[in-house]
This record gives C-alpha cells, structure tokens and sequence, in this order.
C-alpha cells in the first residue's frame, strides 16, 4: 500500500527529474526473483529507494530456492526477471540444461566471491603458505598448496570434496579455474557424464549458497566457492577460512547479471527499458561518493526479505574490507563493486569468457569458431537496450554522461596476465586462441570420450 500511495502521488506531482521522460509501460506489475546473496543488492536498493516507484514499476521480489526453481520462474513466466548466474542465460540459450532464449541488459556487479577451505584443511596447508615481513599469509594463494592434501586424501582412499553452487555458476568456474591454475585437475564433463567429476583430482558438486557452510561444518565438504555473506559466515562461525577472493583470482571480473526471456524484452521493450533504468540508478547509489551507501545497504540486505544474515557478516565485505583467518582483516575496496568500471554495462567479452570456461571442462563438448563465441555474445548480452537506458537517465539528469562506454564496441581490452592469477592473459575476440593458453582443458578438437579425452 505504501509503495501504491508513493507512486500515486508522484505521478500525479511529476515534480522530480525522473518523471521528465516517463515511458509508456506495457507491463506495470512485475515480479523479480533472487536468491540470498549480497551480490542482490540493485534489486534491493531499487524496490527500498523507489528508483522503481519512479519508473511507474510495481515490483514484488522474491526470494528461490535454488539457482534451477529460479531459472524455471524466468522461464514459464511465473518470474518477469531475476538476479541471475552469468552463466545462465548462456548456457540456457545454447541449450545446455534448460533450453530458453535468456537475455541480460544489465550486469550486476563485478567481484564479490571467495573460495573458503575447512578448518583442518587450512591447518594442513599453513605451515607451508608464505609471509610476508609482518609475518601475515601472502595473498593470493595459489591452489598448489592443496597438492600434499588431495594426495594423502587418496591415500586414504578419500575423495577431496568441494562445493560450488550450479554447474553454469561463475563459482564453478572459478573454483575451477583456482585448481587448475594450481596444477591440480578440477575434472571434466561430458554429455554422457554431466557430474563434470572425470579424471577429476578434487570432486566438485552443487550446494545451494546459503547452505554452504553448514555442509562445511557437517564434513561433507572440504571447502567451497560462494558469494558473500557465506565466506564471512564461516569465519564468524569459526569454521573455516577463506583463502582467496575472486578479486584476487581475476581483477574485477564480472559476475551476477539481470536476466528476462527475450520474448519478455521484445513484447515489453518500455518496460524493459524502465527497469534497466531503475537498477542503473541502484548500482550508482551502491557505489557513489567512495562507498558512502554501503552501511545503509547493509541495513537493507541484513532484513529477512532479502539476504537475512546479520548486519556485521555482510558489513565484513560490502564495506571494503574482507576477513581471512579469523583476525586478519585486510581492505579490499573493490571486493563489491555494482557501477564503477563500467561494471553494469553487459560486455560480450564477459560473455565469452564463460563460454571459454564451458568449453574448457566439456559442457560445450565439441569445438567451435571463434564468430560462434561472438554470435552467441551478441544473442544474450544486450549492451544497446543498457546504453537506451543509460541516455534516457543522462537526458533526465539522474547520471553523467562521462560514467558510460558509448563507443564500445562491447568489447573489454583485453585482461593483462598480471591481473589473472596464473598469468595468462584473457581476450574476448581470441577465445579458441585463449584456451589453447591454458594448460589444464579441452583444446581445439579435444573431446571428452568415456574417460579419455581424445583429439
């Protein structure tokens, strides 16, 4: 009633900016799932700023269960929109799992994942890790010192056992991606064996986020990649330690995107474009005058309607800081970043990226082209519908012109090597070139058959 009685009134004054250029909505009354993850938070600030409110929106937000009950709302409807895996529309759209035509016109955020081991493992590993002259841990730290651990649990005859949080998830990949650039074999998928556990040295399977760390704590698990707050969780609980961020992995790599069906864009282009508007002008306030919001966000996502953790958890990394072992607390600045970088601007080299890593473990199991990467790119990111968005909000005066890429190409310059942690440079338009650089992964016409890989 609230939210009716603020749009009511605003409608009728048209006293702000944002009513100059109001669209003609074909859909006034939306419905936007999420799930527990501070990464959410443009949605949030969006619904608790009326930043919706101001586009004529209606919008309720939903909390899922899991990454697949949230994708199936996207796709039948039951869901307008939703904060989705990178991974997701992609893999949707090419058909791997559920097949739908997904679209984003909005990236979420860049950062904002740790890969957390259990305490006895991180008690393995310690001793060996280096320091630095204050006798603090050197981060990043490399995945090889997981080596002598996963050996002694073979000789155990034990598996060494990971969670990540969806097969297409960018924690997948990144748990992936750490492993392997730490010599140690992540495994492969193919379409008869979709566990994407062959050949592998450390065994990876789903956990949703919020219950990462009490399959921590159960011993099901030996450590896992997750969005916050469910690495600082396990530091405030005292039950493992996170070891290394994606920040550290990769230097602001992307990753949540806001996903609808591409027949949702095409019958309700006005709507799609006032929500696009309305989550730019979140990711800004999450991120202007040096981070200024971030306490107040942190208020907004600690309620139970949204991540419902406490308020302390969640400030440990929205803030700018992030929490080691527990005491070793380090700035991290850029751990959450939603608007600087252009990190809401949906890039077709984000795009390949995580279609590389897919093809890289087999769940795109045969080669293909590089103008394949770059039709597929340009199918479900939509960077024209943002910068529609974007110059409605310049003319309206809500943003600066200065804060977009108008002349992109949709591409990112390529990543330097020094900004990926096993120094492998990352370019967008050379993806079959990219993965022929990597040393663990399908190459060129390599193939994943039975337990071999062939080619």
């Amino acid at each position: 009633m609230k939210k009716l009685f603020c749009a009511l009134a605003a409608t009728t004054a048209l006293t702000t900016p944002a009513f100059a250029e109001m669209l003609e909505l074909e859909k006034d009354e939306l419905t936007f799932g999420f799930i527990k993850l501070t990464d959410m938070a443009p949605l949030a600030v969006a619904y608790e700023q009326g930043f919706f409110d101001d586009e004529g929106l209606f919008v309720t937000l939903e909390a899922q269960a899991n990454w697949k009950v949230l994708l199936d709302g996207v796709i039948d409807g039951t869901l307008d929109g939703a904060h989705m895996l990178a991974g997701q529309p992609l893999a949707a759209t090419i058909g791997y799992g559920t097949e739908a035509h997904i679209i984003t016109p909005f990236s979420m955020d860049l950062n904002g994942n740790g890969i957390t081991l259990s305490n006895d493992v991180w008690e393995m590993i310690k001793p060996d890790l280096p320091t630095d002259a204050d006798g603090k841990i050197q981060h990043p730290i490399s995945a090889s010192h997981l080596k002598p651990v996963i050996e002694s649990y073979q000789a155990k005859g034990k598996p060494f056992n990971m969670g990540m949080v969806f097969p297409v998830s960018t924690h997948n990949y990144e748990l992936r991606y750490w492993l392997a650039a730490g010599g140690i074999n992540p495994g492969y998928y193919s379409p008869e064996n979709v566990t994407g556990q062959i050949n592998a040295e450390a065994f990876l399977s789903v956990t949703p986020p919020p219950q990462m760390p009490a399959t921590l704590e159960a011993g099901t698990i030996d450590g896992y990649c997750v969005g916050e707050p469910w690495n600082q969780q396990a530091v405030f609980k005292g039950i493992g330690v996170p070891v290394i961020t994606d920040y550290e992995l990769w230097k602001n790599n992307p990753e949540k995107v806001f996903g609808i069906t591409a027949e949702f864009a095409e019958e309700n282009p006005n709507t799609t474009l006032a929500v696009v508007k309305a989550l730019i002008r979140a990711a800004q306030w999450l991120d202007e005058n040096d981070n200024a919001n971030r306490e107040a966000a942190v208020e907004i996502l600690s309620r139970p309607d949204y991540v419902g953790a406490d308020p302390e958890v969640i400030a440990a990394s929205m803030t700018g800081t992030f929490e080691y072992e527990k005491g070793d607390k380090r700035e991290v600045p850029d751990f959450n970043v939603f608007f600087r970088y252009n990190a809401t601007y949906p890039f077709y080299s984000d795009a390949i990226w995580y279609l590389t890593q897919m093809r890289r473990w087999g769940q795109i199991p045969e080669a293909k082209s590089d103008s394949w990467y770059d039709e597929v790119a340009k199918s479900v990111y939509k960077p024209e519908i943002y910068l529609e968005a974007a110059k409605l909000l310049v003319e309206e005066g809500l943003v600066s012109e200065a804060d977009f890429p108008w002349d992109s190409d949709g591409y990112k310059a390529p990543t330097p090597s020094e900004d990926i942690i096993d120094g492998i440079a990352y370019d967008g338009k050379a993806p079959n070139a990219y993965l022929d650089s990597l040393p663990i992964g399908l190459k060129a016409d390599q193939r994943v058959v039975g337990s071999d890989i062939e080619g």
